[in-house]
């Protein structure tokens, strides 16, 4: 079903902000480039304009803080078949690209459209961005596919929720609209699907999928949001920034067993989920003195958890864990061949994560 907008005033009155009749996808990519974390805060532009072997050109291509890369194309004026056809080969040719190749990509983006700035490498440019000591071992694990546009046909609709839905294809179509109150202009969005990443194989470990072994993992990205040493000591798990990240929480029930990923760190945790999914001000713990007080009450590290709390959308979720064993950061568990993915929560059914699950069980003495 198309997606609809619509923005009412309420200050004086039920007033409705007009629809602005310009053309917005136009300016989109202009937008999206000024500034991705309109569409996502986990992303960061690495490319534009970005020739393919068969000399298409990708509208925007963006990583993420797991080092996973997102296609970004704007509909425009093309049909439904010319898009999803483009969309589809592009996802084809980035799935290949090996870290060079992206370092290549940034380096040439850098050199187009900031010319005369400093020289900054991806590595750099990649960990102030996000925060991060340094870049995952593996880039180009898993990536996406973003349709943007202001509206799509209800074909082109049901054909990327088909991709998605039926072949686990990590694809989605984001909607933005603009309004117009006077002199001022606003820009609204809405995403076709939550925005999750499917749980499927790893592109490059040559193997088909298997059963999921019962086993979920989670990723703990360390940020001003979240500090691993609190997760720790109050024993939770958390994501936050926007569904897409908060979003795939709600895959963890009571009485599942979860594997604690620290991106570009290692793994530092397994535990028992106790309860599901709470927004951060309904989280409560003990104290020093043995009280029960939110979360919030307490003297915190991650300060950023506390701003996240008044922001629906972008809040942060907690799910309750019993730990069973953890490690500080300084002493995360890292090996060649382990599972990674992008998702704060995933079901893997990939040969990797089974391996993964294995020798953590030996790293950390867990039958």
């Amino acid at each position: 079903m198309a997606v609809e907008f619509g923005i009412w005033r309420i200050d004086a009155g039920t007033n409705p902000v007009a629809v602005a009749t310009l053309d917005l996808e136009s300016r989109l990519e202009e937008i999206l480039h000024r500034d991705i974390t309109i569409a996502s805060p986990n992303w960061m532009i690495i490319g534009r304009q970005v020739y393919t072997e068969s000399r298409g050109k990708i509208d925007l291509l963006a990583i993420d803080r797991q080092g996973n890369l997102i296609v970004i194309e704007l509909k425009r004026d093309k049909t439904p078949r010319e898009i999803l056809a483009q969309v589809l080969d592009y996802g084809s040719w980035v799935a290949g690209l090996k870290s060079d190749e992206i370092a290549k990509i940034y380096s040439e983006y850098r050199e187009r459209y900031f010319a005369g700035e400093l020289d900054h490498s991806l590595d750099e440019t990649f960990c102030k961005r996000f925060t991060l000591k340094q870049m995952p071992d593996d880039l180009n694990d898993e990536h996406q596919l973003v349709i943007v546009a202001s509206s799509l046909d209800p074909s082109t609709e049901r054909i990327v929720k088909y991709l998605a839905e039926y072949h686990e294809l990590s694809i989605n179509a984001l909607f933005f609209r603009t309004f117009r109150d006077g002199e001022r202009e606003y820009l609204s969005r809405a995403w076709l699907a939550e925005p999750t990443m499917p749980n499927a194989t790893s592109l490059d470990d040559g193997q088909s999928r298997g059963e999921w072994n019962g086993e979920y993992y989670a990723s703990f990205g360390v940020s001003e949001n979240r500090d691993w040493e609190e997760a720790r000591n109050y024993g939770f798990i958390s994501g936050g920034g926007g569904p897409w990240y908060s979003g795939t929480l709600k895959l963890l029930e009571p009485g599942a067993r979860v594997w604690v990923n620290v991106p570009a760190e290692g793994y530092v945790g397994v535990g028992e989920v106790l309860e599901n999914a709470v927004p951060v001000d309904n989280f409560k713990v003990k104290d020093k003195s043995g009280r029960t007080v939110s979360l919030l009450d307490l003297p915190l590290k991650a300060k950023g958890m506390r701003t996240a709390a008044h922001d629906v959308e972008d809040a942060e979720y907690l799910v309750r864990v019993k730990w069973l064993k953890t490690v500080p950061l300084s002493q995360a568990i890292r090996e060649k061949g382990f599972f990674g993915n992008q998702n704060t929560v995933a079901k893997p059914r990939t040969p990797k994560w089974n391996h993964t699950v294995e020798r953590l069980k030996k790293r950390f003495g867990i039958d």
